[in-house]
């Protein structure tokens, strides 16, 4: 029971924040030209592209062992 009070808040907290940010947008009339949008488009690609890269580096180094410490460290033996 437990599980599902939690799944259904996280979406109620989801739709609130979602009703919020749609909230803000119908507010505010901007006209962007073209470009401008292309270049939001591109810079969030980017960000995206570089995150997934990121991760995706992390897990290669972690599952091949570069995080490993150099040597083995006895800590029974100090």
């Amino acid at each position: 029971m437990t599980k599902y009070l939690a799944v259904a808040s996280l979406l109620a907290l989801l739709a609130f924040v979602l009703w919020i940010a749609y909230e803000q947008w119908a507010m505010v009339v901007v006209d962007m030209p073209p470009w401008a949008w292309a270049a939001i488009i591109l810079g969030g690609g980017l960000s995206l592209l570089v995150g997934f890269g990121l991760m995706a580096l992390m897990f290669y180094s972690a599952r091949h062992g570069y995080d490993d410490p150099a040597r083995k460290i006895d800590r029974d033996n100090r």
